[in-house]
């Protein structure tokens, strides 16, 4: 019986760390990622208006921000409680400025080693970014 319960074990920890290695392919019958995905991808989009307060960000991956009034602010989640986490954002107001922020993190432009606490979006500069947490803060790209 002590047999039987160490080849049962032995068989459920392959079986397990036999998935820790695997890889997914969506469309492909052999993926060469982690995740392979042979076709289209769509992420999930919103619209976030400005308000009085900062506007959080928390959802969606590609988000239009509208600010109401010059500067309004919005606001990313903490860089350290979320790494990895990518968003594509959008000031869609032609007129209005907005502030972006971070709960927690600097905002680092790609390839420099100086970070900031707040960028400025507006038509002509910073119009569109993205912005990649790594852990620690987030780095932007324009």
């Amino acid at each position: 019986m002590n047999n039987f319960k160490q080849i049962f074990l032995l068989l459920v920890f392959f079986c397990f760390s036999q998935s820790g290695f695997s890889q997914v392919g969506i469309n492909t019958t052999t993926p060469m990622s982690t995740l392979d995905i042979n076709g289209n991808l769509s992420l999930k989009t919103v619209v976030l208006i400005g308000s009085g307060s900062a506007t959080i960000i928390d959802d969606g991956v590609y988000i239009s921000i509208n600010p109401q009034a010059t500067d309004q602010e919005f606001k990313l989640p903490s860089a350290i409680l979320f790494p990895g986490r990518v968003y594509i954002i959008r000031n869609i107001n032609n007129t209005n400025t907005a502030k972006l922020t971070s709960a927690g993190g600097m905002l680092f432009p790609k390839n420099s080693t100086v970070g900031t606490i707040d960028i400025y979006m507006y038509e002509g500069n910073l119009r569109t970014i993205t912005v990649i947490s790594d852990g620690s803060n987030w780095t932007y790209i324009n």
